[in-house]
């Protein structure tokens, strides 16, 4: 062979397209050709060059990014984060100890309320002169203050924000303040019962700050999304199809053809006895 149909073999070695019995041959070659030696080399250092590139510095493109992106919505809670001093805000350090005697002090509001609402109930010499829609009222107080007190407690033993019960508590102590006021200016309600409505506005204070608590200011919300649902409308979807099976070969063909095979047999039986049956009745 001549140099040429090697130096064909040593370019396919290059690309890894030669087979073991002509890499064998070629090698026997090489060791007596000095100019096959000399174009592998060069040609070596060639693949090596078309197959790898310096690498070039990229441009950064973040200000050009950063200046066609969207400006971020300010919220109200960011602004007003903004413009209220940083010392209105516990450090990170003391935020747990607050938080902490903010519930203990809604616990015992709880407790002291859970009591007067008992307290409210078991005073039947009370209700005992009241008509009867009266009495319920005075029942239906007592449950409120038993419920806001339970309530109380409930916040002061989770650890998740309150911020569920904001609504109907607030909308309860807004009507209580109010009723209160009107009733004090026309001297229908006691001061001791008044003083009592105190531990009712102060455990609403109290779940208030510890809803504003549970997220300063400022920081992002949770976005957590939320859990998929393991139920679902199809319509659209279309099932796939079962995959196909290859058989064995011979077996199914065997039994198929047994089986088309059984029943002209017994045709056949079942025709010989009839004939036997003739024969005998002829007979």
């Amino acid at each position: 062979m001549r140099c040429e149909q090697w130096r064909e073999i040593l370019s396919a070695q290059l690309d890894g397209e030669v087979t073991a019995d002509e890499q064998r041959n070629v090698g026997a070659h090489l060791e007596n050709c000095a100019g096959c030696r000399a174009w592998l080399d060069a040609a070596a250092k060639v693949t090596r060059r078309a197959r790898t590139q310096v690498v070039t510095s990229l441009p950064d493109l973040t200000e050009a990014i950063l200046a066609t992106a969207p400006p971020p919505r300010r919220r109200w809670r960011t602004l007003v984060a903004a413009a209220m001093p940083s010392r209105w805000w516990p450090a990170t350090g003391a935020r747990p100890s607050l938080v902490n005697g903010l519930r203990a002090a809604l616990g015992l509001l709880g407790a002291v309320q859970l009591v007067l609402g008992l307290a409210q109930i078991g005073r039947a010499e009370v209700a005992e002169h009241l008509h009867a829609n009266g009495q319920h009222l005075w029942h239906e107080s007592a449950a409120w203050n038993v419920a806001v007190g339970a309530g109380f407690l409930f916040v002061a033993l989770r650890r998740t924000s309150p911020s569920g019960l904001l609504p109907m508590l607030g909308a309860f102590v807004v009507t209580l303040v109010l009723l209160s006021v009107n009733d004090l200016v026309a001297s229908q309600v006691a001061v001791e019962r008044l003083v009592s409505h105190g531990f009712l506005v102060v455990g609403y204070l109290i779940t208030v700050l510890l809803a504003r608590s549970s997220r300063r200011p400022g920081e992002p919300g949770d976005r957590r999304q939320p859990e998929r649902s393991r139920w679902r409308l199809r319509l659209d979807e279309v099932d796939e199809p079962a995959p196909l099976r290859l058989l064995p070969p011979y077996s199914a063909q065997a039994r198929h053809s047994a089986h088309l095979g059984s029943a002209p047999a017994r045709r056949r039986a079942a025709h010989g006895d009839d004939r036997n049956r003739d024969r005998r009745r002829v007979a």
